[in-house]
């Protein structure tokens, strides 16, 4: 079933998630319905509250859907380990039409857990790296474009207002 992607300023974007406690069909059927959305939406990774539910879950396809090997589930994912740096642009699901320049590590290691509660590790190199941080971000409340220039953030955000009052930006 396709969720309905929220989009800046709804507050659940920048509202922490909540650890998920419980491993079960529910919770199989939200991420399958996560992915779903994701891939309708031409995204490469999608987190709970960009579908209006704060918990820490998140889905990434690199491939958007071309690769089963590359549809991974992080379910209360934290970054342990981070080196390197990156520059690059960003886009994101609930910033449409708003693609900016962001520093993020080159690798990080991420424990988190899969869809049974087990727990695992895998590092991330570039695009992963860079989606891993990203996803990791919205469950912590953080919106990439809290992380580009104080100047970019004000253009981007008089963008937005101008999308709203055009009507282009519901």
């Amino acid at each position: 079933m396709l969720l309905k992607i929220v989009k800046y300023p709804d507050p659940i974007l920048q509202k922490p998630g909540e650890p998920v406690t419980e491993f079960n069909d529910e919770l199989r059927k939200f991420v399958d319905d996560m992915f779903e959305t994701m891939y309708h939406s031409q995204g490469i990774g999608l987190a709970a509250q960009q579908v209006g539910v704060a918990k820490r879950i998140t889905v990434i396809d690199l491939s958007c859907g071309k690769d089963p090997a590359d549809k991974r589930v992080f379910i209360n994912p934290e970054i342990i380990e981070r080196s390197g740096k990156l520059y690059d642009e960003e886009g994101c699901l609930s910033f449409p039409e708003i693609r900016e320049k962001v520093q993020r590590a080159a690798h990080v290691r991420v424990r988190a857990q899969d869809l049974d509660g087990k727990w695992f590790e895998i590092d991330g190199e570039d695009l992963l790296s860079r989606c891993l941080q990203h996803e990791i971000d919205h469950l912590d409340g953080v919106l990439f474009i809290f992380r580009i220039s104080a100047l970019k953030r004000d253009l981007a955000l008089r963008k937005i207002r101008k999308m709203q009052r055009d009507g282009t930006w519901d």
